[in-house]
């Protein structure tokens, strides 16, 4: 059945979930396991605590923290209240996600104490000013730790706080929740610069990922690692609200690292690992690995990279992984556009993202078997950028197909191969990296008069920024300074990993840059 019919709204999903599979375990975090009776009961507080702090339906909420329990019951919980979840990249610097705090009118704010070491409060403060008065929507920020400041509030206070609501008055709330309301919101960056906020509603959400756990075969008792991060798409859809559809036990990791992923695949038995290729082939090629216990290992699904056909063949023969799937999706179309179905043979699955799911039409914008824009059209499609008319225009066409910047082709069977990229985009290690965003964070740095942000081949994350910079006169910025500027100044994953000072960069005779010259000169060394 489709799921947007069956539960309606995000709040139907779980509490579903919670009347088929009470005694399963949902999620296990360290020494933590809780059931899905337990994770209902843990929704259903957070959800009380965002009515008593006067949460309103269709209010955005966001949620700026790594994956963990807190952030599933804090989101799910601001959901049941009606509220349209806004998440933010953890990779932010402060200014970044003041950005979107601002652009989404995010009227409350979850957000964890430290992670690798910064803190994010600190970072928040720092950006927004006392008072925030920067962020005139932003009401009310909680901490989802043991400490906050004196003008936030701690996560254990804020939950108590939710003590004097009736359930009765958080399940009439939950209940009027309708499938076209807005679930969330996910930013994404354009070729622009300037982030753009996907609208997609719960419908859509629930439709797709129906599907999703449908296609991947995800069932009752899998045991799924999801160290993809909540705050994409596929981190918290394909990971938490597929687990909710199927009773999977949630096994949240909070950072890419391949020495956890192998010792929490063993000590917890996980069965499904999604992950970017870069994970897949650290895994295969760790020297401990023989030491692990893999063997309950029986489903990996990975990105719209095209993987090499050894890796699958590895995945297969040396760990005994029944089913490798590979798919493609964005943030304006729910995530996911196209999947390869169980039984592809190896070379589909190695060299495509498979073929359009049920409900939604892809085509290319060009002559069978050649290159040309990739086109969406279907239930999954977003309901357009959050209060931008201008860029929803551009994206969407009058008659409904979504422009999604990347090009591919199409084989007779429909499989689609991702070639390249209009938006000029680069996959850092899995994340999205946008120049534009790049370069405008790069000519803020006073000693830069001109840049041009480039994504080149490494064999660990497979691209990385390049930067080519022209000094102001008189200058003696280094590489190594500018680079460590870079690196207070915007999220890891932006950081060029290198830098090349020219004395102008090149332009065609409109004064428009060609980035095609930069790239050659990146492949063969000469200009």
């Amino acid at each position: 059945m489709r799921g947007d019919l069956e539960w309606g709204g995000i709040p139907g999903l779980v509490r579903s979930a919670v009347e088929r599979y009470p005694q399963a375990e949902a999620v296990v975090e360290g020494r933590t396991r809780v059931t899905y009776a337990e994770l209902g009961a843990r929704v259903e507080r957070a959800a009380a605590a965002c009515l008593a702090n006067g949460v309103e339906p269709g209010d955005r909420v966001a949620i700026w923290a790594p994956n963990s329990l807190d952030w599933i019951v804090a989101a799910l919980g601001a959901v049941s209240a009606g509220a349209v979840l806004v998440p933010l990249n953890t990779r932010y610097k402060g200014t970044e996600a003041a950005d979107v705090l601002r652009r989404s009118g995010a009227r409350l704010l979850f957000v964890t104490g430290t992670f690798l070491g910064t803190s994010y409060v600190a970072s928040l403060r720092r950006a927004v000013g006392e008072g925030r008065p920067g962020l005139p929507a932003l009401q009310q920020v909680v901490v989802l730790s043991d400490d906050a400041p004196a003008e936030y509030r701690t996560w254990k206070d804020f939950l108590a706080s939710g003590e004097g609501v009736g359930s009765a008055e958080v399940r009439e709330r939950a209940g009027a929740v309708g499938g076209a309301h807005p679930s969330d919101i996910v930013f994404t960056s354009g070729t622009t610069g300037r982030p753009k906020g996907a609208v997609i509603t719960h419908a859509q959400t629930l439709r797709a990922y129906e599907i999703w756990s449908d296609l991947a075969g995800l069932r009752p008792g899998d045991r799924y690692l999801i160290v993809n991060p909540f705050f994409h798409t596929f981190g918290y859809k394909a990971g938490v609200l597929a687990c909710l559809m199927r009773g999977a036990t949630m096994i949240p990791q909070p950072v890419f690292n391949v020495d956890t992923v192998l010792a929490n695949v063993a000590s917890e038995a996980v069965s499904v690992l999604p992950g970017p290729p870069t994970l897949l082939q650290s895994l295969l090629d760790h020297p401990a690995r023989a030491s692990y216990d893999l063997s309950a290992l029986r489903l990996v699904v990975t990105g719209a990279a095209v993987i090499p056909l050894t890796l699958v063949e590895r995945l297969r023969d040396e760990l005994g992984v029944g089913t490798v799937l590979t798919a493609y999706g964005l943030s304006e179309a729910s995530g996911i556009v196209t999947m390869c179905r169980r039984g592809d043979p190896l070379p589909v699955i190695a060299s495509t993202s498979g073929r359009a799911i049920p409900g939604t039409e892809v085509r290319v914008a060009a002559p069978p078997g050649e290159p040309g824009e990739v086109l969406v059209r279907g239930f999954n499609v977003m309901r357009g950028y959050f209060e931008d008319e201008a860029s929803t225009a551009e994206t969407l066409t009058p008659d409904g197909w979504l422009r999604t910047g990347d090009v591919g082709v199409l084989d007779p069977d429909g499989n689609l191969r991702i070639t390249d990229r209009l938006k000029d985009m680069f996959i850092v290690g899995g994340f999205n990296a946008y120049p534009a965003e790049i370069e405008q964070l790069l000519a803020l740095h006073p000693d830069v008069a001109d840049v041009a942000v480039i994504g080149v081949p490494d064999a660990r994350l497979g691209e990385v920024g390049k930067a080519y910079v022209v000094r102001r006169k008189g200058a003696a910025l280094t590489a190594e300074a500018l680079i460590a500027w870079s690196r207070r100044e915007m999220a890891n994953y932006k950081v060029p990993r290198s830098v090349e000072f020219l004395p102008q960069l090149p332009r065609n005779a409109a004064g428009k840059l060609t980035k095609p010259t930069l790239r050659r000169q990146a492949q063969t060394g000469e200009w």
